[in-house]
């Protein structure tokens, strides 16, 4: 609602258009970003914008798989496709499937670069493109972000103030973790989709909504940069090393408020009084936080540096004129009144005062009026239809003075106004309007004044959450058992019992050592079904992730060769609403890998090529296995059920075989225990057939199988059963693996069989 300047009317007119990336008002914890992406000759550019709280990001990447690892990691809910995008299905149907996130259609002349600077240097400041290393070869990027920027000042006036700082950042100064990659790992979400039971999820103990949005941050985007890794460890450590202050730190940040979200408000100008004594009380915890490491071993560490890091004094001015502005509850809206204190405002204070005593006029009037005029039953009220009157009895209505004028008549009394009444009515509204206004100038300054300190509300609210996130890494490490890797510039990576971070804190873990080098880079992984192949390899790349985010890692001890990048190939969905089968994900992955990855990547492959048959698998397989080792070279570990991979180990110098341990003999009625324990070499066989029994197969098929093994096994003819007359005869065939069919006879049974499969798509033992 607003008013008409001229005749004080009211009308109402749109102020804001609510969108999924303009919402300012929201109950959600995360960051919600709006981006735009944008594509040229020179590649993407992107921008990155939460409204929310201020934050204001841009890049430019090189191809297409680049845009969408970016987009995934930082998961907008609603994106600006640029005009080379908006009709590029193949691009945006790749970002529906990992996204929920809005496409809103924007003019193409938002995005132009010419416009777009100077938009963003109205917004930021003339130097502040050149400042920040925006090039001409960034148009993408700057077009991106005036794009966000005009998207923003349009769907709602005064959010755009909220974003006072241009960041721009480089890809490579982070993991380069592409979406596939996060989605395998689970890193925020479970492949159901569900948060419970993430990584995030399971380190997650922080105290507030800030801290929980930068520790989600630091997982999806782990770090290059070794000094800054180092001193997150570092205050890790000594976190780690001081529980009852670090507990003490805990609940002091359980209070604080979303300093962040608080100053987009208050620049918004949609915060009320309500949010501007969070900002008070939250800038209040900055020297709690620092007392409470006063004088202890924390005072040393990187912790103190983080909290030193705003400018103190102006928080503290800040806080100050809050508290001697603000009453402890204020009321929700801000056109009440009853928002300062006495002593605030000498104005304020001297109608505040008379509308006191206003009021007690009209709370005496009653008694007097008894006392005056011998009435009974008289009470003195108010209301938005006859202001304010008095009420008498009708048994003594006849007595009222001369004086009081009727106005209206209810079934058991009378109401009367007088013109002292009327009088004072006047002067308590004048007074009422007059304080009102008042109030609501005296608010507006001061929210002003809030939000003109929104980068200092930005500082603090960072520095609290910078405390928080790494006092629940420190929480988590202490009650796991977790330890500080070590990370060096080398190739090395060696993990002494280490430990899947997640699966451990549900089921008692066996810990395994890991070990790579530049001479032994490839490790060929083999073993049973559900031995934990799998879980071995994930816990390997989540281990360098962790300790690139400046985590604890779940290990005895740990070197972390630091990595540009973690690729993962595993088990994949049709996606045939896509038009692409499970083969067809799992080569275009492994083709982003052999294209993506570098000497200093890790590379984890959990089967490749099982999609087809058995003996084009075992070539790719192959080949990828020469690619990786001899060209590209990375960290790698493979895990395979094609046993001829093993002997890859004694041709290719920087190859190794490592196995899932089986304790019995599987010869002896599939008695075998999956013992979860890693060791060199290549497994014996795939033991499929002991995993369908422990699956619950019908007997009559595992022995039928157990049968059919043997004589595969043997190259011997295997009875068809049930293929005779009637489907009562048998036929003896031996399976061709080169035709992929059984050749039928006698005579043929005879031959030599060509190598068999066993079953679970990779060849037998006797092809090994």
């Amino acid at each position: 609602d607003q008013f008409d300047a001229d005749d004080g009317s009211k009308y109402r007119e749109i102020t804001r258009l609510a969108s999924p990336g303009t919402l300012l008002e929201t109950t959600d914890e995360d960051a919600q970003y709006l981006a735009a992406v944008v594509k040229t000759d020179g590649g993407y550019g992107l921008a990155f914008a939460d409204i929310t709280t201020g934050r204001f990001l841009v890049t430019a990447v090189d191809d297409a798989d680049a845009a969408h690892a970016e987009l995934y990691r930082f998961s907008p809910t609603e994106l600006l496709p640029g005009p080379e995008l908006s009709n590029d299905d193949t691009f945006l149907n790749r970002l529906r499937e990992r996204l929920d996130a809005t496409h809103t259609l924007r003019p193409t002349d938002e995005f132009g670069p010419a416009r777009a600077r100077h938009r963003l240097r109205e917004q930021f400041g003339k130097e502040t493109l050149e400042s920040i290393g925006l090039t001409d070869r960034d148009s993408p990027a700057v077009g991106a972000a005036g794009a966000v920027l005009a998207y923003v000042e349009e769907t709602g006036a005064g959010v755009s103030a909220a974003m006072s700082r241009l960041q721009h950042y480089q890809p490579s100064d982070h993991l380069d973790l592409d979406a596939t990659t996060q989605r395998n790992l689970e890193l925020v979400e479970t492949m159901q989709g569900g948060a419970s039971g993430s990584l995030f999820d399971t380190v997650d103990a922080t105290a507030s909504s800030p801290g929980r949005r930068l520790l989600r941050e630091w997982l999806t985007r782990p770090r290059r940069d070794r000094n800054e890794l180092n001193r997150r460890h570092d205050a890790v450590e000594a976190l780690a090393a001081a529980a009852l202050v670090r507990e003490r730190l805990r609940e002091t940040l359980a209070d604080v408020y979303d300093l962040e979200r608080l100053a987009s408000k208050a620049t918004s100008g949609s915060a009320d009084a309500g949010n501007l004594l969070s900002v008070k009380q939250t800038l209040a915890t900055l020297p709690t936080l620092e007392e409470a490491i006063a004088g202890t071993p924390l005072a040393d560490s990187p912790l103190a540096a983080v909290l030193a890091r705003p400018n103190r004094e102006a928080a503290a001015t800040l806080r100050t004129e809050l508290d001697e502005a603000l009453r402890e509850d204020p009321p929700k809206t801000v056109t009440q009144g009853g928002i300062f204190r006495t002593g605030y405002d000498d104005e304020l204070d001297e109608l505040i005062e008379r509308h006191e005593e206003l009021e007690g006029y009209f709370e005496s009037l009653a008694e007097r009026e008894k006392q005056n005029h011998g009435l009974s039953h008289v009470s003195v009220d108010r209301n938005t239809t006859d202001g304010y009157y008095i009420q008498v009895g009708r048994s003594v209505a006849d007595q009222v003075p001369d004086h009081y004028r009727h106005v209206k008549t209810l079934k058991n009394s009378k109401r009367f106004v007088t013109d002292e009444l009327e009088e004072k009515e006047r002067e308590i509204m004048r007074v009422e309007e007059a304080r009102g206004d008042l109030e609501y100038e005296l608010f507006q300054a001061l929210r002003e004044r809030v939000a003109a300190e929104a980068e200092l509300l930005q500082d603090v609210g960072r520095a609290v959450a910078e405390v928080d996130a790494l006092a629940s890494l420190a929480h988590h490490a202490a009650n796991n058992d977790w330890t500080r890797p070590e990370l060096t510039d080398g190739d090395a990576l060696r993990v002494e019992a280490g430990r899947h971070p997640v699966v451990e804190t549900t089921t008692e873990f066996v810990p395994n050592d890991l070990y790579l080098d530049r001479d032994r880079r490839f490790l060929i992984v083999t073993g049973p079904n559900m031995s934990g192949k799998s879980t071995y390899m994930r816990q390997a790349a989540l281990i360098t992730l962790l300790a690139q985010a400046g985590s604890f890692v779940p290990a005895r001890s740990a070197e972390i060769g630091l990595v540009d990048g973690i690729y993962t190939r595993v088990g994949a969905l049709d996606e045939l609403a896509q038009g692409r089968s499970t083969f067809m994900v799992e080569m275009q992955e492994l083709s982003n890998i052999l294209h993506s990855a570098t000497e200093d990547s890790l590379v984890i492959l959990d089967e490749v090529g099982r999609g087809t048959a058995t003996y084009d698998g075992i070539s790719i397989a192959w080949a990828a296995t020469e690619y990786l080792h001899n060209e590209v070279q990375a960290k790698t570990l493979f895990a395979t059920h094609y046993h001829e991979l093993t002997t890859l180990a004694d041709h290719l110098d920087g190859v190794a075989n490592v196995h899932i341990a089986v304790d019995g003999d599987p010869d002896a009625e599939r008695d075998v225990t999956f013992l979860r324990t890693v060791r060199d070499g290549p497994t014996d066989r795939s033991y499929g057939i002991h995993v369908a029994d422990l699956a619950g197969v019908p007997r009559p098929v595992v022995d039928r199988a157990d049968g059919v093994l043997d004589k595969l096994r043997e190259e011997k003819a295997i009875e068809a059963r049930g293929s005779g007359n009637g489907g009562s005869g048998t036929t003896q065939a031996v399976f061709d693996l080169t035709s992929g069919s059984f050749a039928g006879g006698e005579n043929e049974a005879e031959q030599a069989a060509e190598p068999a499969t066993d079953g679970s798509g990779s060849s037998s033992e006797a092809a090994t």
